[in-house]
């Protein structure tokens, strides 16, 4: 996605209109569409679907519980949805408030809608018992793992199973992987 255009192709999918005006304060070209919390309408869904027909639909969500629900719901109802994440620093607020896409910085959100996923045919070396090994499922530190390798692939966190899923779903391979948690242990 070209973000020096003034319009784009693509549509993104926000939670409310503070994201949307943070979008167009610094891509004022870009067009959304809300969904106004964590409880997606079908009216919104319908309207999505029709869209997707016709033009690409980025899935950009706050990094928390009610984003990967309407997450969850938007790819349901359009699988071809591309996904866009930023994290949970990124959303950090810089006074009171909660996580959001509306207190990312333009460099955060342009990293985020540059660096799409999308759903791919599961093809990766990667399975449960080689994730257990990494160390991403039931460890010790396996929570924060997770959040660090999510953070390096861009990818958001998910609980063990949730994580898991999502590298399948994106297709991210056993190598990758394991270079991801080498860096995210390096670091420590």
């Amino acid at each position: 996605m070209d973000l020096t255009k003034k319009h784009f192709d693509a549509v993104v999918v926000v939670e409310g209109k503070d994201d949307t005006i943070r979008l167009k304060q610094f891509f004022p070209g870009i067009e959304t569409i809300e969904t106004n919390g964590s409880d997606v309408p079908e009216t919104v869904l319908a309207e999505l679907q029709e869209l997707a027909c016709k033009r690409e639909i980025i899935v950009l969500t706050d990094p928390d519980l009610n984003g990967e629900r309407i997450r969850r719901l938007v790819t349901q109802a359009v699988p071809t949805a591309k996904q866009a994440f930023i994290t949970r620093k990124e959303a950090e607020p810089h006074k009171k408030g909660s996580l959001g896409v509306e207190h990312a910085s333009k460099e955060a959100l342009k990293k985020a809608l540059s660096d799409l996923h999308e759903k791919k045919v599961p093809n990766t070396d990667l399975t449960r018992e080689k994730y257990q090994k990494l160390g991403l499922a039931s460890g010790p530190n396996s929570r924060k793992i997770r959040e660090k390798v999510g953070n390096k692939l861009r990818i958001g966190y998910g609980n063990g199973k949730q994580f898991y899923h999502r590298l399948q779903t994106f297709g991210i391979s056993l190598s990758e992987l394991k270079e991801a948690v080498e860096e995210v242990q390096d670091e420590q």
